[in-house]
């Protein structure tokens, strides 16, 4: 077995033990350099991060392979990649891009056979009268046809 499957088969099974983690990206470059990136259902504490590094320091042979590890959290400002990671995000602000280039910004209110649901707000016109009123309106997007997906973070 190779390094990079030793470590994949490592982070693998301390994340069995963890099921509210999940490994977004791994990679292992020449100089074997682990890079780790975890998300979690529940966010990703310091202890989740220690954890993860630990179960694979503590399972490999410095003697055997020279190596350096790193793990972290997916950022808050990285687009999503996994569709797990639309449901944990459920009732939050994002930004959707698809893949024609338009951006909708709404609530993300669900997760349903490979679509998500997203509610935008726009002001419109009154029916009757003057001045404009807020119109909430639901839209479903396959994930196929998203480019990228990011939470907004207001201060």
């Amino acid at each position: 077995m190779n390094f990079k499957d030793k470590v994949k088969e490592l982070v693998n099974s301390v994340l069995e033990e963890n099921q509210t983690l999940f490994l977004i990206d791994l990679s292992v470059s020449n100089d074997n350099a682990v890079r780790v990136v975890i998300d979690g259902d529940q966010g990703v504490g310091i202890d989740d991060c220690i954890a993860v590094s630990r179960a694979i320091e503590h399972n490999l042979d410095r003697e055997e392979v020279d190596f350096s590890i790193e793990v972290t959290s997916f950022g808050a400002t990285e687009p999503f990649q996994l569709e797990r990671q639309y449901r944990k995000n459920i009732g939050r602000n994002v930004e959707v891009k698809t893949i024609d280039g338009k951006k909708h910004e709404g609530l993300l209110k669900g997760v349903e056979e490979g679509n998500i649901i997203l509610e935008t707000e726009t002001r419109e016109p009154k029916p009757v009268g003057k001045g404009k009123v807020t119109v909430k309106r639901e839209h479903s997007f396959a994930l196929n046809d998203i480019k990228e997906t990011k939470v907004i973070i207001k201060f």
